[in-house]
């Protein structure tokens, strides 16, 4: 049975996927992010710790989020549980990297997504989650 169109979609089959427009939205969505991320001045920390080619981490961005949206659980079945903060753990992530990641992440929603309540259920949502990548002190924070 097809996933319902965000047109159609009934309150019991309305995941955010589907409200979103599924896969072709999805992976629109998650290349926007990266352009917005590969060529924003402002986004210089977070697209440090990305690689020079951004494919790999497209691809692995739409797969975690077709799944956490509630559509087919892509990155699952390809590399098991996520896992988010143990995987992040290499690469030094403070609120500022957090933000960064958010503010592109912002404007990717805001360029992709037309339904205003979806894109602030989503903007809270993925703040909390960018947030809790967090595995370094702030700059300015004092020393405990």
């Amino acid at each position: 049975m097809p996933l319902p169109s965000p047109d159609n979609a009934s309150p019991k089959d309305a995941t955010p996927y589907a409200l979103l427009g599924g896969e072709t939205a999805v992976r629109h969505l998650v290349k926007r992010f990266y352009a917005l991320m590969d060529t924003r001045p402002q986004a210089q920390g977070i697209r440090r710790l990305h690689p020079a080619d951004l494919a790999g981490s497209e691809d692995k961005l739409f797969m975690f989020l077709s799944g956490w949206l509630g559509g087919p659980p892509l990155f699952v079945e390809k590399y098991g549980h996520p896992m988010l903060r143990r995987r992040h753990l290499p690469f030094a992530i403070s609120t500022d990297e957090a933000s960064q990641w958010m503010s592109c992440m912002r404007q990717a929603l805001a360029e992709t997504t037309t339904n205003a309540t979806l894109r602030a259920q989503l903007d809270v949502a993925l703040t909390e989650l960018a947030l809790h990548m967090r595995n370094r002190q702030d700059q300015d924070a004092p020393a405990a």
